[in-house]
C-alpha cells in the first residue's frame, strides 16, 4: 500500500509539475504573440509613412523637373542671350558651312 500510495504522489507531482510547465508555455506564447503584433503594426506604420514620404517626394520631383525643364527652355535661353549677353542670331552670309572630305562609309 505504501509503494502504491508514493507512486501515486510521484505521478501527481509530475502532473502538477508538467501543468505548470504547460501554463508557463501558454502565458509565454500568449506574450510572444502580443509583441509580434505589436512590431507589426509598428513596423506597417513605418511602411506606410514612408510611402507617404515616397509619395510627396515624387510630387516635389516633378515640380523640379518641371522647373529645370523651364530653365533650360530654348526661349529663355535665346531671350537671356540676346538681352544680358547682347548675342544676336548670325546672318546667313556670315555662317561658314565646313564639310568633310571623308565619305560618310569610309569612316
Amino acid at each position: 500500500m505504501k509503494i502504491s500510495h508514493i507512486n501515486r504522489q510521484a505521478v501527481s507531482i509530475k502532473m502538477f509539475i508538467l501543468i505548470i510547465f504547460l501554463w508557463l508555455a501558454l502565458i509565454a506564447s500568449s506574450l510572444a504573440i502580443v509583441v509580434v503584433t505589436y512590431e507589426a503594426r509598428a513596423d506597417f506604420n513605418n511602411l506606410e509613412a514612408l510611402r507617404r514620404e515616397q509619395n510627396k517626394l515624387q510630387v516635389v520631383l516633378g515640380q523640379y523637373l518641371l522647373e529645370e525643364s523651364t530653365w533650360a527652355s530654348f526661349n529663355r535661353i535665346e531671350k537671356i542671350a540676346s538681352e544680358s549677353l547682347q548675342m544676336q542670331v548670325p546672318k546667313a552670309e556670315h555662317i561658314i558651312m565646313i564639310t568633310s572630305k571623308v565619305k560618310p562609309n569610309e569612316g
